[in-house]
């Protein structure tokens, strides 16, 4: 039909529209410039092709510091909180208005923190060159610190911690005056001397049986951040010689010491039930009552220490009996199992009552002078199957010890822990010509 109808046009028309139709066709069918290269490839879906990309033209390379757009620094300004003032207080003397303070302590939990400020506490500012408030950091403890940052939705806060790095550390000392002064120079702190008193404390009486020639080792952990020391952790393996036996003590996982044999440090029960100045009156089956001038037996020991100093359970157990008569003043016994009883006379007050179950280290009571006495002191008893005993050289049963596969593994871990501590030790001997810090 189309053919005919062409036929029946002009020949000159005819011509012209079959010189277009040709050329037509061949544009559509001429090699677009992107296949130039490879004419005659085909593509299959699924198989990889290598991209003809220069792989070193600058538009694939990652941006350099000079490339990134410069972000503006901020201008700082810090603050010491002093007594009385208020977060409130703190926004005006830094130039910050009261509808800023508004957005920001209610943001979210860790601004609104920053009302409970102290004294001595530490506030940077960070302002843009608007003098806008962009960001607010406050060091909360020597790890984290509370960094307030501003977005284009508010403020929101967030903790940011440091790293803490754990080193082992180790002293040693010999005695010669004082456990106190030596721990103190071989650079132990306050906490970690009473650490090791109590470690050791069942087994040494450190107000009456230190003595010069004693001596201990300590390995003891190190807390650092950026290598900075900022504080001290945990007592790992300790050594303490007292009048020529050694003890020895590892710190398990489960925080509690044993020797290396898996025996627990910890007793059943105080060596001493008060921490004392000195003891006034020892066990003495033939003493002279000191009121009486009688002959006596005093089957206890007297510890003297402040009145109203606390007077501690030496054990567990249930109080048999707390009250007073006009010869023990105010007293308590506790019954610990059917073999031991200890008694606490003259006491100032009581803190428990018959019947009642504590814990050792309980306060039961404080120290004073009621009763038949002639001055404030703890007098403290320790009876066996009802017999007296020497508080102070009495044979403490043991508190419950490692057993089984949890022993052999401890056995195995304190060996290590002590073939460090001989090691710390070993180097200092070799390398110190002062082998110990006497005190």
């Amino acid at each position: 039909m189309l053919v005919s109808k062409l036929r029946q046009l002009p020949k000159l028309h005819q011509t012209l529209i079959t010189v277009i139709s040709a050329f037509m066709v061949l544009l559509i069918l001429w090699p677009s410039s992107e296949n130039n290269g490879h004419p005659d490839r085909k593509f299959e879906i699924g198989k990889l092709y290598p991209l003809d990309i220069d792989l070193d033209t600058t538009q694939l390379r990652p941006m350099s510091e000079d490339d990134k757009p410069a972000v503006p620094a901020l201008i700082w300004k810090e603050h010491t909180v002093q007594s009385g003032e208020s977060l409130a207080v703190v926004f005006d003397r830094v130039g910050l208005s009261p509808g800023t303070l508004y957005r920001l302590v209610n943001a979210d939990k860790g601004t609104k923190t920053l009302t409970n400020l102290r004294p001595g506490d530490k506030l940077k500012f960070g302002f843009d060159e608007d003098n806008e408030l962009i960001q607010l950091t406050q060091p909360q403890s020597t790890t984290d610190t509370l960094v307030v940052t501003k977005t284009a939705d508010g403020y929101y806060s967030d903790i940011i911690s440091k790293k803490v790095d754990t080193q082992l550390n180790f002293a040693q000392a010999v005695i010669t005056s004082s456990f106190w002064n030596a721990a103190d120079k071989a650079g132990l702190t306050a906490n970690q001397i009473m650490e090791i008193a109590g470690i050791f404390g069942w087994d040494i009486d450190f107000a009456l049986d230190i003595r010069a020639g004693d001596n201990f080792s300590v390995l003891f952990e190190e807390r650092l951040i950026e290598g900075e020391p900022i504080g001290r952790g945990n007592i790992i393996a300790a050594t303490f010689t007292n009048l020529g036996q050694t003890f020895t003590a590892i710190r398990s996982e489960d925080g509690k010491y044993y020797d290396q044999e898996g025996r627990a440090m910890r007793k059943a029960f105080l060596r001493s039930p008060i921490n004392f100045r000195y003891v006034s009156s020892n066990f003495n089956p033939r003493r002279l009552h000191p009121v009486t001038g009688r002959v006596r037996p005093h089957r206890g020991t007297d510890y003297v220490a402040p009145v109203g100093t606390p007077i501690w359970a030496a054990g567990d157990g249930v109080v048999m009996k707390s009250g007073y008569n006009k010869f023990n003043g105010n007293y308590v016994f506790i019954r610990h199992s059917s073999t031991y009883i200890t008694k606490y006379l003259h006491m100032t007050k009581r803190s428990v009552n018959t019947g009642q179950r504590v814990k050792q280290g309980q306060t039961v009571g404080t120290l004073g002078g009621t009763g038949r006495v002639t001055g404030p002191h703890l007098h403290y008893e320790f009876l066996v199957n009802g017999v007296h005993k020497n508080p102070r050289t009495v044979k403490l049963p043991q508190a419950q010890s490692l057993k089984g596969k949890e022993k052999a593994r401890f056995k195995q871990y304190a060996n290590e822990r002590m073939a460090q501590l001989n090691q710390f030790s070993q180097f200092i001997a070799d390398n110190s010509p002062l082998l110990n810090n006497r005190s």
